[in-house]
């Protein structure tokens, strides 16, 4: 299968290192186009109407976040590049998508690549680009919906519908408001980091609880959170001033 690829950096060099990666582990695929700014970028996705476009989002003028809000439809994958942003990899890893970290890994640009292409031959609609815009739009402090990849399908959920996560083993089961569940197929601790900012406190090792969805802080067992649900979440040593004060700050 032809695969048409754009690559977008202002950095000529790193779009010269990834074509030579890409020619060397994948020599079906076609790079009809680069540019190095968002402007020429636009204009060489509507020219060449690629299958997946490589994306650096920190570039001069206009960023890469920019560049998918000229599109009213997108219709291509996306792989993003970026330097250490915290803001843009939590927006991307909040939809789900792929990213890579510059300078680029040849490993993990295979990795990201593997999976683009798999999406693309299935002709799968990347609805996690859709939800990565809309995360942009809001704004990092508004509550955005998350993309929880589950062994059959990505659920796209808002944040404050989650009661709680739970660890088990490396996958993590959400409890959700509508009594429904869904287990992802990532750690507790990638979600801890990315919803720490919506009022999610860890109270141990294996629990991560919506401080919303929290009844009343029973004293029996050294400590435990009575959650709306009805669950009693257990909290460990080390976590209990945190708890305490985070509790007092928000009731």
């Amino acid at each position: 299968m032809n695969i048409r690829i754009i690559i977008i950096d202002d950095e000529p060099h790193n779009i010269e290192n990834t074509r030579t990666i890409l020619q060397s582990c994948f020599p079906h695929v076609q790079v009809v186009a680069t540019a190095g700014s968002a402007d020429e970028g636009i204009a060489a996705i509507s020219a060449q109407e690629p299958d997946l476009v490589l994306l650096d989002i920190q570039m001069p003028g206009k960023s890469g976040f920019d560049l998918l809000k000229a599109f009213p439809k997108i219709t291509f994958e996306i792989i993003f590049i970026t330097a250490f942003d915290q803001y843009g990899i939590q927006a991307i890893k909040f939809s789900a998508l792929d990213y890579l970290l510059k300078p680029i890994d040849r490993e993990e640009l295979k990795k990201a690549m593997e999976k683009a292409i798999e999406t693309i031959g299935n002709k799968q609609r990347n609805r996690s680009i859709d939800n990565l815009l809309e995360y942009i739009k809001r704004g990092k402090m508004e509550l955005p919906k998350i993309a929880l990849p589950t062994l059959n399908e990505i659920m796209y959920v808002k944040v404050d519908e989650i009661i709680r996560c739970e660890a088990s083993n490396n996958y993590t089961i959400f409890f959700l408001a509508d009594s429904g569940r869904a287990l992802v197929c990532k750690t507790l601790k990638e979600f801890a980091e990315l919803l720490k900012a919506y009022d999610f406190l860890r109270t141990h090792q294996s629990h991560l609880v919506n401080i919303r969805f929290v009844k009343s802080y029973l004293k029996e067992d050294g400590g435990t959170l009575l959650m709306k649900d009805g669950a009693k979440i257990p909290i460990s040593r080390q976590n209990r001033d945190g708890v305490k004060e985070a509790l007092n700050r928000n009731w």
